[in-house]
């Protein structure tokens, strides 16, 4: 089994140090770490350290790093831009998106989203979807944090745009002949991808994806739902691009 991955600020430059605050506890307290055992810091941007513990304290580790590496950003970038749904159904979209392996994950305030995201509310809900995202990069041992854009979330108009500068652009949609298992893929740069909301996407604003370069696609025969059809379409990307 892979030794446990703990997210921090900024990788230690000494050789010792001590694991503390929540990660801290976690590791001592929760996974209970012992003395001889090993685990990874990594910075979300790459950086990773390997660090064997050589004390346990109470909700602490004493650390002596042994190795430390950085693993390139996985190219192309993949971006899917989710459909904010009801519930807990973006948290487990954002989930499941993490362990696939997405890098950047825009919450989008599309015309049939059932939950807006207004004021005070909406900072929180988007902080919901940035801890969902650390945590799974933690459980998938991800070196790459992925980004959650929006502030806290983006407009019909900026997903637009960030379409027409994408290498290449997708709308997940049912109506759609051509599949994303057989579509072109660019080799660099940015891949976008569209997910609706539980009520679809509304055909204008299918119109203006459409016009901006993005074209309509589907996975198969069957209609899946906003939580799970991100996943699902990064799991084809990925392994068209040997990243599986």
């Amino acid at each position: 089994m892979s030794v446990p991955l703990f997210l921090v600020e900024s990788l230690p430059t000494a050789d010792s140090l001590t694991l503390a605050g929540p990660e801290g506890h976690h590791a001592a307290n929760v996974q209970r770490l012992r003395v001889g055992e090993r685990l990874v810091l990594a910075d979300g941007r790459g950086g990773t350290a390997t660090a064997e513990v050589t004390a346990v304290g109470r909700g602490s580790l004493e650390l002596t790093v042994i190795a430390r590496g950085y693993v390139d950003a996985a190219v192309p970038r993949l971006v899917v831009v989710q459909g904010i749904a009801k519930g807990d159904r973006g948290e487990l979209a954002v989930q499941a998106m993490t362990e696939v392996g997405v890098d950047e994950i825009v919450p989008w305030r599309a015309v049939r989203s059932v939950v807006l995201w207004r004021g005070d509310r909406g900072v929180r809900a988007r902080e919901k979807w940035v801890h969902t995202a650390r945590e799974a990069a933690k459980q998938a041992r991800r070196a790459w944090l992925p980004v959650v854009a929006g502030s806290p979330d983006e407009s019909t108009r900026a997903v637009t745009q960030r379409l027409a500068g994408a290498d290449a652009a997708f709308v997940l949609h049912e109506e759609a002949t051509e599949r994303l298992t057989t579509v072109d893929l660019p080799e660099a740069g940015e891949i976008v991808c569209v997910i609706g909301p539980e009520g679809g996407i509304a055909p204008d604003e299918l119109d203006a994806f459409v016009a901006a370069g993005a074209r309509p696609v589907r996975l198969g025969s069957t209609v899946l739902r906003t939580s799970t059809a991100g996943p699902a379409a990064l799991a084809v990307l990925s392994a068209r691009l040997g990243r599986w």
